[in-house]
């Protein structure tokens, strides 16, 4: 059982960097089997998985941002936190921490955290990306 809450700027200017943190609470972030990820949702793409980090401290991530997205831990205090630089207002949206227990990873796990079915959520944080 875990409590996630994102915190960060509800706005901020293009080309700048967005970084948000995700607040874990309950279990700690370290704790075997629990995978941590941040998705966002936008009125003209819905849903889209962003990446995040394993327990271990492995990496996944959307290929599609990768380039400009970066994702670490705080394990002293439990946070997540991404990075989205040279945002446009196409970064606009609802950012969101999930948290998904699995225990039998499957052979295509990047997959199964696209689809977004996870066991936790936070509230989601609102950011506009404008001048």
């Amino acid at each position: 059982q875990v409590q996630l809450q994102e915190s960060g700027p509800d706005w901020v200017k293009p080309s700048k960097t967005l970084s948000l943190k995700c607040s874990v609470s309950g279990d700690e972030i370290t704790t075997a089997y629990y995978y941590f990820m941040w998705i966002r949702q936008t009125a003209g793409k819905g849903m889209e998985w962003i990446g995040g980090m394993d327990y271990a401290g492995n990496n996944y991530d959307n290929t599609l941002l990768k380039s400009r997205t970066f994702i670490w831990r705080d394990t002293s205090r439990d946070q997540l936190v991404l990075e989205v630089r040279s945002v446009t207002p196409e970064d606009s949206a609802v950012y969101y921490c999930a948290a998904k227990n699995i225990r039998d990873p499957p052979e295509d796990l990047v997959a199964l955290l696209a689809r977004n079915e996870y066991d936790y959520w936070g509230q989601g944080i609102q950011v506009t990306v404008s001048s």
